[in-house]
């Protein structure tokens, strides 16, 4: 299928298509008159540069490897080249409004309904011992679901009481796009909360392997960050923009080593292919697939800009890309695919967790950083990483010891009881008894030899 650049979101097209007020779909010629007009318009919009300045009108549109400065032209340019794309996208997005209009029909009520009573959302723990939430072998749960949401900031309560009254801790992001979480308790906690989880209404896409599981448990995480965003991974552009609908072609683990073995072995001669690493420069430092290319950026809101910056680097090439459990490549294979200038974008479903549970000795090697106390998950043995100061083997990440650098260090054991626990000499020179808050009561923002060295957006080369 050729690439998708653009879709829309069809619940929001126009007050027809609405529950209270559905169109006859046995006659849809106006229909797909309207549908068309909007798919061409966003199309247009997705290829304004740059494409995520707000409230500014851009007056260069990219598409092809070719720049318009006139929108008459820009227009007529989509009309002759991509008027195939245009018919697939309106006909697609046809196709989802009569499947959303027939499934709003078979619900019996929807979520956002004002009656809803959160607490029947709750599932009765009569039968549990208290004890069982509390002690016991614990687990650690991430996942992420992107699904219409009417009302986050119901979810996001339900969320709130479903961890308090299960004594989960972790972090939750709710947003109209769906939900993204992680959160650790007991397995008695955790088997509960994946059970209430998929008897919701809003979440019975989900299945059980959605939820990837790994050691821990409540003490994973200091406390329950539930809230509700824009976004459900934080890329920085408008979901409305870039939907997760754009995403890549999704691999299953086994199809993605596939894949990759393919991509190692023909490395010898020139390749058409990147194995993308969209995850920060301190997660792939510590683990990574074999010969990725892993950007040296420290937040996934940096990601669109480094896009923008290397577009020659993807320019005909075929994309693998892999992330921690999948939702990163959700948002960054649409961007990457909106430009317009790979073969293609294939996407780990799942992602390393995934792959790593059953391929433990595959192609990724090192460990899998995660965003809580421990830092790190291991699945193999291998240690890809080096101490900060000594540069022997270490893979182990400690905060730095100055108080208000929130920067990460590898520090080995020997290392740190010398007193090199901080992420850089600028910081180790500083006083330990400084405060983390400046004088104008503001927290300070750190900067030090680790953020002033480090490109803001680096410029790769194969």
């Amino acid at each position: 299928m050729a690439n998708v650049l653009v879709d829309l979101d069809v619940e929001s097209l126009a007050p027809e298509v609405h529950k209270e007020n559905k169109p006859d779909f046995s006659s849809t010629r106006k229909l797909y008159s309207y549908v068309k007009k909007r798919t061409f318009a966003a199309f247009v919009a997705s290829k304004k540069f740059p494409p995520t300045c707000e409230n500014t009108s851009p007056t260069l549109w990219l598409c092809c490897g070719q720049s318009f400065k006139e929108p008459s032209s820009i227009h007529k340019h989509v009309s002759n080249s991509h008027a195939s794309e245009i018919h697939q996208l309106t006909t697609e997005t046809l196709d989802v409004m009569l499947r959303q209009a027939h499934s709003e029909d078979s619900m019996e009520e929807p979520i956002n309904d004002e009656s809803t009573d959160i607490s029947s959302w709750i599932p009765d723990t009569s039968h549990v011992q208290e004890d069982d939430l509390i002690k016991g072998p614990g687990e650690v749960l991430l996942y992420y679901c992107y699904c219409r949401l009417n009302d986050p900031q119901m979810i996001c309560q339900w969320q709130k009481e479903l961890c308090s009254k299960f004594h989960m801790t972790g972090k939750v992001r709710v947003a109209t796009e769906g939900i993204n979480g992680t959160v650790g308790g007991t397995k008695t906690a955790t088997n509960l909360y994946v059970k209430a989880m998929l008897s919701h209404p809003s979440f019975k896409i989900m299945q059980v392997h959605d939820f990837k599981k790994s050691e821990g448990g409540a003490e994973c995480f200091s406390d329950l960050k539930v809230g509700v965003y824009k976004e459900i991974v934080p890329m920085g552009v408008d979901p409305d923009i870039i939907s997760y609908r754009l995403a890549g072609i999704h691999l299953e683990p086994e199809e993605f080593h596939k894949e990759v073995k393919a991509f190692v072995e023909n490395q010898s001669s020139i390749s058409d292919t990147i194995l993308l690493d969209c995850r920060n420069f301190y997660e792939s430092k510590i683990g990574q697939f074999d010969q990725c290319l892993a950007p040296d950026i420290r937040k996934f809101s940096y990601f669109p800009d480094y896009v923008e910056k290397n577009l020659d680097l993807f320019r005909d090439k075929k994309v693998l890309m892999y992330c921690t459990g999948g939702i990163r490549c959700e948002r960054g294979s649409a961007y990457l695919r909106s430009k317009n200038i790979c073969k293609e974008v294939y996407q780990l479903k799942g992602g390393i967790h995934k792959y790593l549970e059953q391929f433990p000795d595959g192609f990724y090697r090192g460990k899998l950083f995660v965003f809580d106390e421990r830092y790190a998950i291991a699945f193999n043995e291998d240690i890809i990483s080096e101490c900060r100061y000594c540069s022997c083997p270490w893979d182990q990440y400690q905060l730095c010891s100055t108080d208000f650098c929130c920067q990460l260090v590898l520090s080995c054991a020997t290392c740190r009881e010398r007193g090199l626990t901080a992420c850089c000499p600028v910081c180790q020179a500083k006083e330990q008894n400084h405060s983390d808050v400046s004088s104008d009561g503001l927290p300070r923002r750190e900067e030090c030899e680790c953020t002033m060295s480090r490109p803001r957006i680096p410029k790769d080369t194969l």
